[in-house]
């Protein structure tokens, strides 16, 4: 099942879509990334240095006392998302998933002989179309018809008993999830941790937005980052805080006026494709820490894409920023 439900939904993407498209930019040619990759990306063909970017962080490290933003600074507000930048977890996602299926005997369709269950090509399609975790499960059952469960031995047929439906089965996914997390075997990505306090540091606005349910980032970011470090967040959003999911902007225009920011001095950190259009429809610049799930997809909006952010510092974001915000 989850094998033609992966081909139903290469259907749906736009021609030219797969799971193995390469970057196409004016500067980057039939160019795939390796973990160990990094690749700079600016508009009007303006490229900096890795010299000057590299000096300016040497001559910036110099200054004894913290940097403080100043009013003409273009960086003012620095974003990130939760999952797949904060931490790689789509895989923990797809776990919590499959063992709701098992725990509720899901049947989809009802015939199927044994419960569903998501393999990792399919889900790293899902994951990269549809944000957030309901919409994923209300696409596949419209797909491949309404479940039977342990809550239902028929599929429910009107809207009511399914949204009723899709809620049980998150409730239990997320804490599922939650208890993964719990489990102390999750550490955040490379640099994130690093670079928050950077910024905290410079006086620049510090937000996480994420599409997927606020006790299950809330969750992440307290045993993550530490109770202080998201105590301190200027902004936090998640998925119920809005109507719409990515590649909607609204999270992202949300986040600007609740941090009293312009888009265009903020800079977002995504992981994939659909963040990177939630965040550029939202007139903000965008950069991109890939994961193995989204390395193949077509970047060429982000003004910056890296591996992860172990070798990023404040100082390389705010000349990227710079260069956008002049051009």
């Amino acid at each position: 099942m989850a094998s033609s439900s992966s081909s139903m939904l290469s259907q749906l993407l736009p021609p030219g879509s797969s799971s193995s498209r390469r970057f196409t930019s004016p500067f980057l040619a039939d160019f795939t990334p390796s973990t160990s990759t990094s690749i700079l990306i600016f508009p009007s063909s303006i490229l900096l240095s890795r010299r000057l970017r590299s000096s300016t962080f040497r001559s910036r490290r110099s200054l004894k006392k913290p940097l403080s933003i100043s009013a003409s600074s273009a960086l003012q507000a620095l974003i990130f998302d939760c999952d797949g930048v904060i931490l790689e977890s789509e895989h923990l996602h797809r776990q919590a998933y499959n063992d709701a299926f098992a725990h509720f005997d899901v049947r989809c369709p009802s015939s199927s002989p044994q419960p569903l269950y998501w393999d990792s090509a399919f889900y790293d399609e899902l994951q990269n179309r549809i944000g957030g975790g309901k919409p994923k499960m209300r696409w596949y059952f419209k797909e491949n018809g309404w479940p039977s469960s342990s809550i239902s031995e028929t599929p429910p047929e009107d809207d009511n008993a399914r949204e009723k439906l899709i809620d049980t089965f998150q409730d239990w996914k997320t804490e599922r999830y939650k208890e993964i997390i719990r489990s102390g075997s999750v550490k955040p990505r490379p640099g994130v941790i690093r670079l928050m306090d950077e910024a905290k540091a410079a006086g620049i606005k510090l937000a996480v937005c994420s599409a997927a349910t606020k006790g299950s980032v809330i969750l992440c970011l307290e045993n993550l980052i530490g109770i202080e470090r998201f105590q301190g967040l200027d902004c936090f959003l998640a998925g119920d805080d809005v109507k719409e999911k990515k590649p909607d902007p609204s999270i992202y225009l949300t986040a600007s006026k609740r941090l009293g920011v312009l888009g265009k001095n903020c800079l977002v950190v995504e992981d994939s494709i659909i963040g990177l259009q939630a965040a550029t429809r939202a007139g903000m610049s965008c950069l991109i820490t890939y994961t193995s799930s989204t390395a193949n997809q077509d970047f060429k909006d982000a003004i910056a894409i890296y591996p992860d952010l172990s070798n990023v510092r404040l100082s390389d974001l705010e000349l990227l920023l710079e260069t956008v915000v002049a051009a």
